[in-house]
């Protein structure tokens, strides 16, 4: 997969249809990973951070907050801090481009409440993320992105 940060002009070429938001979610110095439900045809069990499409009339931290609610149950008020973090362009397995607005999301509650969007979570040390083998093929992209990691397949040294 390749990906870049965005320069501005390239985000007037990606459909609305291509654009997400895409959280991670940070306590205490571990980020949670998700694992999508079996049920669901795309990425189906595979680990990934919290994303979701910006609907229209909606700007990225709004779509983000409401990703978190709806996918991990934490309102704005159990947030720290959201932090913007670079806006990616990723090509998907076709080479079409996708437009990623990518969050870091602190909170002081580990517990959460999943939907029915995910099977389960875990929390992580950043830098053992790779552990989790059965992962979306981006979501290296996304956390070198937030700064969380290093580069691509981080290490745990």
């Amino acid at each position: 997969m390749n990906s870049q940060i965005l320069a501005d002009t390239h985000s007037q070429e990606i459909p609305g249809s291509r654009t997400v938001v895409a959280v991670v979610l940070e306590c205490r110095g571990r980020i949670a990973l998700f694992r999508r439900s079996s049920d669901l045809t795309h990425d189906g069990s595979l680990w990934h951070c919290i994303t979701g499409f910006v609907e229209h009339g909606s700007s990225p931290s709004c779509q983000a907050l409401e990703e978190i609610y709806e996918e991990a149950g934490l309102g704005a008020r159990d947030l720290v801090a959201l932090r913007h973090g670079p806006v990616l362009v990723i090509d998907d397995e076709i080479g079409s481009p996708w437009l990623i607005y990518t969050f870091t999301a602190v909170t002081e509650r580990r517990q959460l409440k999943i939907n029915w969007e995910h099977d389960s979570y875990r929390w992580t040390m950043p830098q053992k993320y790779t552990r989790f083998v059965n992962r979306v093929p981006w979501l290296d992209q996304v956390l070198a992105a937030t700064g969380l990691v290093g580069g691509r397949g981080d290490s745990e040294g």
